[in-house]
């Protein structure tokens, strides 16, 4: 929990100056839309659910080809109506917000306008229409829409563990594929392009392959130095899939140990979710949040 504000100058208004209207329909309409919290927010997002999970039905059964010989204008006609609807709502975020921009290039506002585009594009390039799937990305608000504090804690948790765990696996990775250079480099030395291993890049990819035991068998060794070297690879590639697993388990159980649940408070000005209810001020842009209410 944030008890101090961050460079915020004195006689500055949050409220005013950034996201959240004061009062008036637009105010309303930011209470239904961004703030699960609410009754009313809770029941558009549940129907905003419905509505994704409903158009992605459409477009998974128009696949098909049998459904649309038989029914294809009326999946054409579902479509645009869900467009339309979805088109809709992202005007109506952008217009209850004072600031439509950082709305709009915010991670939610981006999945959102991509989630409308591709049926327009669809009307230039017929095969646009296959990136209509991306609305499965909009089912992430889930997480804030039912109110889950167990699940949204676990979210936020999981997101701070990987954060944390960033540099132990960046140098994790760089390990790896130290190795897989120099396995890749052992190997096509050792094999040869008679057996397969036409250059370095070719045995990395084999070594990859190996390392990580997905096993295609295009390129297999045929010495007898070859396969006892791909038999170590494997039995390495065995242990290092624990290793990032370890490493994020380890940031979890650390961050546990001071685990405090957040809930679905909408930060007014960057639009962040997830404060604590104590909170007085936002964790990312240090804006002084609205006193929390739950109707």
């Amino acid at each position: 929990m944030n008890d101090k504000p961050t460079a915020i100058p004195e006689g500055f208004d949050p409220l005013v100056e950034f996201g959240k209207p004061d009062t008036g329909v637009r105010r309303r309409l930011y209470t239904i839309i961004f703030e699960a919290d609410t009754k009313a927010g809770r029941r558009f997002d549940l129907a905003l659910v419905l509505l994704i999970l409903v158009s992605i039905g459409v477009v998974v059964a128009d696949s098909v080809p049998s459904i649309r010989q038989r029914h294809g204008s009326t999946m054409t006609m579902l479509e645009w109506g869900f467009t339309l609807l979805f088109s809709a709502e992202y005007i109506a975020r952008l217009a209850c917000v004072r600031h439509p921009w950082r709305y709009a290039t915010s991670f939610f506002g981006i999945i959102d306008l991509l989630s409308v585009l591709p049926t327009y594009f669809a009307l230039l390039v017929p095969e646009a229409a296959v990136f209509l799937d991306i609305r499965i990305l909009r089912l992430l608000r889930i997480f804030r829409i039912l109110k889950l504090t167990h699940y949204v804690a676990e979210y936020t948790m999981l997101a701070r563990a990987l954060r944390a765990s960033g540099r132990k696996i960046l140098v994790f990775l760089s390990a790896v594929l130290m190795a897989v250079l120099i396995f890749g480099t052992v190997m096509y030395v050792v094999e040869g392009p008679e057996n397969g291993y036409t250059s370095i890049p070719m045995a990395m990819y084999w070594a990859i392959v190996t390392m990580t035991t997905v096993g295609y068998g295009d390129v297999v060794p045929h010495t007898t130095l070859g396969k006892m070297i791909a038999s170590f690879m494997m039995l390495l590639g065995w242990g290092i899939l624990a290793v990032p697993t370890g490493i994020v388990t380890a940031e979890m159980a650390s961050l546990r140990m001071g685990r405090r649940l957040p809930t679905t408070r909408t930060c007014p000005a960057c639009l962040s979710e997830g404060h604590e209810p104590e909170a007085k001020y936002c964790s990312d842009c240090g804006t002084a949040l609205p006193r929390y209410q739950v109707d």
